[in-house]
């Protein structure tokens, strides 16, 4: 019997299960920057590395200006590789508007999610677990959603990142209950299924999107939905 819960953010809550990656693609055809897919695919990873490298993402910092950051890594990278021209490296409208869009793209879905987290929060304790930048307090606060989670458990501030089943394991101690009484609920096979699974918690896989990096097998998957207004079917 599930008593709690431990959900993903990132892609998840904020996407529909959407890959970020594939959300940052639609705004960079939207705004009509000149580089293919497979280019930005590069730009996309190598700007994650960045951001988990070095602190440039501060506790304070919101949505809006995360996205600047990371799409500024993005630009940098395609810039520097040869695969973007445009005023000779001065990149600054083109990046507002890709964050800016972007930030409102995750805005509209988290006030679809909203009604479904106040359903869920209030019949199960539900703990956040997330690979985020050291601000997810500060976007939680920004968005509304904090007073939903009982217990935020960020890699960036406990040292532990997913695919790590040992951060789920924190997730599991900050609800006090086994993990097989915990679910855990997330858009990633491979960081959020999978170490679940290996942490001893039953699993949702929330699969729209991907990022094309999905194993064939995808059997430790417990139950599939394909919106997250689907958790109120299962919960």
């Amino acid at each position: 019997m599930v008593k709690g819960i431990l959900m993903d953010y990132g892609g998840t809550i904020d996407t529909n299960g959407k890959h970020w990656g594939e959300v940052l693609w639609e705004m960079y055809q939207r705004h009509q920057v000149p580089v293919s897919k497979e280019a930005f695919r590069q730009a996309y990873a190598f700007g994650e590395r960045s951001l988990a490298l070095k602190p440039l993402i501060q506790p304070g910092h919101n949505f809006l200006t995360l996205l600047e950051l990371k799409v500024k890594c993005q630009f940098d990278y395609l810039f520097s590789e040869g695969h973007l021209d445009i005023k000779g490296g001065n990149f600054a409208d083109e990046i507002q508007q890709v964050a800016s869009s972007a930030n409102k793209y995750a805005l509209h879905m988290i006030n679809a999610a909203k009604p479904v987290l106040e359903q869920v929060s209030g019949k199960y304790p539900l703990v956040l677990v997330s690979n985020f930048y050291g601000n997810l307090q500060t976007v939680l606060k920004e968005f509304g959603l904090i007073h939903f989670f009982k217990h935020i458990v960020e890699s960036a501030v406990v040292g532990v990142r997913k695919p790590n089943p040992a951060i789920f394991s924190m997730g599991v101690q900050a609800l006090g209950f086994l993990p097989g009484e915990c679910v855990v609920i997330g858009d990633s096979y491979k960081k959020d299924i999978e170490p679940g699974h290996r942490a001893g918690c039953n699993t949702i896989w929330l699969k729209e999107t991907g990022w094309g990096d999905d194993p064939d097998d995808t059997s430790l998957a417990d139950n599939v939905i394909t919106s997250f207004e689907d958790i109120l079917k299962l919960l």
